[in-house]
């Protein structure tokens, strides 16, 4: 299999979500020190450490991290009920028809 591209697609994450996740998961899982993940993925050691402890907190509250789409099924009902019968009462737009 060819390495090059697809080592790459991971070590050199382009997109902003794909990156924290990455220098994320190297401080959790790799246990590699913060200054060394930090300097490999672009971000100050003190913004990697306020992230890593975002994380943590948001991992206890069972939210979501930002990196992964919440699906229908993290929603809960009543919210999307809201949601839905607040955006029926929005007034129209006021266009001219063409």
């Amino acid at each position: 299999m060819d390495g090059s591209h697809t080592s790459r697609f991971f070590l050199e994450p382009k997109q902003t979500f794909q990156r924290q996740y990455e220098a994320l998961r190297a401080v959790f899982l790799e246990n590699q020190p913060i200054d060394q993940v930090a300097e490999r993925f672009g971000y100050k050691p003190s913004a990697l450490r306020s992230m890593a402890s975002r994380f943590r907190g948001d991992c206890r509250q069972g939210v979501t991290p930002p990196f992964f789409s919440p699906t229908d099924a993290d929603v809960p009902m009543r919210l999307t009920q809201n949601q839905t019968s607040r955006a029926l009462k929005l007034p129209k737009s006021r266009t001219v028809a063409s």
